[in-house]
């Protein structure tokens, strides 16, 4: 049998629980540069506040209080989420991390499901203070079925387990067949056009008919709803193909100098997150896009790809080849409203070939970067720089209604004051 765990309105439920007067009222999270919905609470679902909503379309709802808006604030929602998988690992070995708040379980044959799953809802929830659902199933799919009951309908109490051929035809005759994990809203529509329009409708159709229609994948969804697991957990992440670090601008920029303060800091990013994941990378993209909502303006999707002369992750290299491919393809007369650097040809570093001819100093450089992310991990990711990254910081997205980072920064841990 199959878990799955899945943390109810995660962004908004992050912010309620170190604001716990927004328990029951109207929350809404909004996206880089505070420009649309990401994430709503019960609540401002219930007002039938759509995800994409534009932040404007809800200014008179948010300054008269009605509704309450975060800007989006990933560093405290991906500490939170390292802790609510780490909560769960605790109870069942086998997780797969599927998305920042979605993971897989396996479960063991001999397990009181409902009991385990109420363990697991009942545990992550008091600890984190995350509210969460749980759906249980003989495969991955049909976890997913009973995890989209268990929030959806309140009789579950967040649990939901389909053991048996009744309650698996019943949780399908009451799932959507657009909601179903792998068939989407492309596919749905489609489906809706022949009569399909639940799950159990798709698993009846001929099998056959279904891998016509959607092939190997939208057989392999078939079979899993009909009952036969064909997707197993992942426990080890398949590796990266590429890291990408881009932002939107605050402010539209038109000088070089800006662009490659923003440039520099991006593929800095990029050199972390290879370094995280201890792999080097062989090559740099760097790319600019204007603002394709303002045809007034000039328009333009500007790309240059360059290999670095070795692998690495080293910062500097990195830095040094992303501002080079800038240089060549900045073009003046335009309004820059994103860029952005992706790192490609990525291998781990343990595969990293020799430098033949000693041009490289592998373990200096080995050496200083991770001195620099010690630093910059205990005293904040901004502590040391390169002095490319440092300059006029009008591009960095908006975040107006941010939300203090209570678990990763000690300038901002919760106060208490007792008289």
């Amino acid at each position: 049998m199959f878990g799955l765990l899945d943390c109810n309105n995660f962004y908004a439920s992050c912010e309620c629980v170190f604001d716990p007067a927004l328990w029951g009222r109207a929350v809404v999270v909004l996206s880089n540069n505070d420009g649309c919905v990401i994430a709503r609470s019960p609540a401002a679902r219930a007002m039938g506040i759509k995800m994409g909503t534009p932040a404007f379309q809800l200014r008179k709802l948010i300054d008269a209080g009605t509704v309450v808006a975060r800007s989006s604030n990933y560093t405290l929602y991906g500490d939170m989420s390292a802790r609510v998988m780490r909560l769960l690992a605790e109870i069942v070995p086998d997780v797969e991390i599927y998305s920042i708040d979605e993971a897989f379980f396996k479960i063991p044959d001999n397990a009181n499901y409902a009991e385990l799953g109420a363990n697991i809802a009942r545990y992550v929830t008091q600890s984190t203070g995350v509210p969460v659902s749980v759906g249980i199933g003989p495969t991955k799919t049909l976890a997913k079925v009973a995890n989209h009951a268990a929030k959806k309908y309140p009789g579950y109490k967040r649990v939901c387990v389909i053991d048996n051929d009744e309650k698996r035809r019943r949780a399908l005759e009451l799932t959507p067949v657009d909601d179903v994990w792998g068939i989407g809203r492309r596919h749905g529509a489609r489906l809706n056009t022949m009569g399909v329009f639940t799950a159990a409708d798709f698993a009846r159709l001929p099998r056959a008919r279904v891998q016509k229609l959607m092939t190997v994948t939208g057989l392999r969804t078939w079979c899993e709803l009909n009952g036969t697991a064909c997707i197993q957990l992942e426990m080890h992440p398949a590796d990266k193909q590429q890291i990408c670090t881009s932002r939107s601008f605050a402010v539209m920029q038109t000088e070089l100098a800006d662009l490659e303060s923003a440039v520099a800091t991006f593929a800095a990013r990029c050199g972390a997150k290879l370094r995280a994941g201890q792999l080097v990378a062989g090559s740099v993209m760097t790319f600019l896009t204007t603002n394709r909502f303002r045809p007034d303006l000039p328009q333009c999707v500007l790309t240059r790809v360059l290999p670095m002369p070795f692998v690495t992750n080293d910062t500097r290299v990195i830095v040094s080849v992303a501002l080079d491919a800038l240089g060549q393809i900045y073009r003046t007369g335009f309004q820059y409203k994103k860029a952005g650097v992706i790192v490609n040809d990525i291998t781990p570093a343990r595969n990293r070939p020799m430098d033949l001819f000693g041009a490289h100093d592998t373990a200096a450089s080995d050496n200083l970067m991770a001195a620099i992310d010690a630093i910059n991990t205990r005293f904040g990711k901004n502590t040391v720089r390169l002095t490319a990254e440092i300059g006029n910081q009008t591009w960095r997205p908006m975040h107006n209604m941010l939300s203090p980072n209570y678990t990763t920064d000690i300038n901002d841990i919760i106060e208490i004051h007792c008289k």
